[in-house]
């Protein structure tokens, strides 16, 4: 079908493990607030359900953090 349709896909991989260490370094000292992003705080015995709330967008979910207890 994209073969017939003359359509290009491209992709590309996520550089998250390059960026994490300087970006939680800065969100250490203060200097980026990501809490506007996070939506669902939840225990990380309740892990399976954040995943089902982000995955599913239920509940406005965004973003869920998950804590220790």
């Amino acid at each position: 079908m994209i073969v017939n349709r003359s359509l290009t896909l491209k992709s590309g991989q996520c550089h998250a493990h390059r960026y994490l260490a300087p970006l939680l370094e800065r969100i250490e000292r203060g200097e980026i607030d990501p809490s506007f992003v996070i939506t669902h705080r939840l225990p990380l015995s309740e892990a399976a359900r954040g995943f089902e709330l982000f995955h599913k967008k239920l509940d406005g979910c965004e973003k869920v953090v998950l804590k220790a207890a």
